[in-house]
């Protein structure tokens, strides 16, 4: 059964900074990708970011590249996304995923991922 764990959330100023972990149980993630998504009151869930657990190749949705980085810890089965520069729209609960070969095309959508997490609120006050 996988399981995935999310922490690290809480309420930060705009222009600070969280760091998210998500650990990640149940099977070796070799070939799998790693996501996180993230949903604001009344939105839809969206795409953040992932990583191949395979590799290491990373993805970003534009609002947040070059803020945020995505990371995994092979021996801890951990992934990681450091948020930076934030700002009141990264507000929303922060949720991790994990799916087993998900194509390119199909990596920021929600429907190729078989495994969530419970999420984490990241609230950034202006």
């Amino acid at each position: 059964q996988v399981q995935l764990v999310e922490s690290g959330g809480g309420l930060v100023q705009a222009g600070g900074s969280l760091r998210l972990s998500c650990s990640a149980s149940g099977r070796t993630f070799s070939g799998w990708t790693m996501g996180w998504f993230r949903q604001a009151p009344g939105k839809e869930r969206e795409f953040v970011a992932a990583i191949r657990w395979s590799g290491g190749s990373s993805y970003y949705t534009d609002s947040v590249k070059g803020r945020f980085t995505i990371s995994r810890d092979n021996a801890k089965n951990t992934v990681v996304l450091q948020m930076n520069s934030l700002k009141p729209e990264d507000t929303a609960v922060y949720y991790c995923a994990a799916g087993r070969n998900i194509l390119l095309v199909a990596i920021q959508g929600r429907h190729g991922y078989d495994y969530w997490g419970q999420g984490t609120q990241v609230t950034v006050s202006s």
